[in-house]
């Protein structure tokens, strides 16, 4: 199968081997990979990176009101700004966070940087 230059195979997240051959990942497979990464990986959690994530399930434990919201937003923002560099344009990234009893809904929105197009991925944390 002809790859586009736009669309680069990338190794998929977790690493698989399927056929004697690690299993490959579209763009976008590989940029939610990645933002799943920041999401779910608690900083301090990576020895050589304690800087690394956004330790998101750690929110479904706080109070569910805007200010936590805003904090968490920004810290989000900046988190994936610096781990999706050169995959996705930064300015071109949206968080929204929605919460409701034990929940956490998260929108990200970006624009992939090599060609502009726009995607949408849905994370939701806890509600058993």
């Amino acid at each position: 199968m002809a790859r586009r230059l736009v669309d680069p195979p990338c190794l998929a997240f977790p690493l698989r081997i399927e056929g004697g051959a690690p299993r490959l990942a579209s763009r976008t497979e590989h940029v939610r990979g990645q933002i799943e990464q920041v999401l779910f990986t608690l900083p301090g959690e990576r020895v050589f990176r304690p800087e690394f994530g956004a330790g998101v399930k750690a929110l479904v434990f706080e109070p569910n009101d805007t200010p936590l919201w805003q904090v968490a937003k920004r810290r989000l923002l900046a988190s994936l700004a610096e781990a999706l560099q050169g995959e996705v344009d930064p300015r071109s990234i949206d968080v929204q966070l929605e919460g409701e009893d034990a929940t956490l809904r998260i929108r990200i929105s970006y624009a992939l940087a090599a060609i502009g197009h726009r995607e949408t991925q849905l994370f939701t944390v806890g509600g058993g």
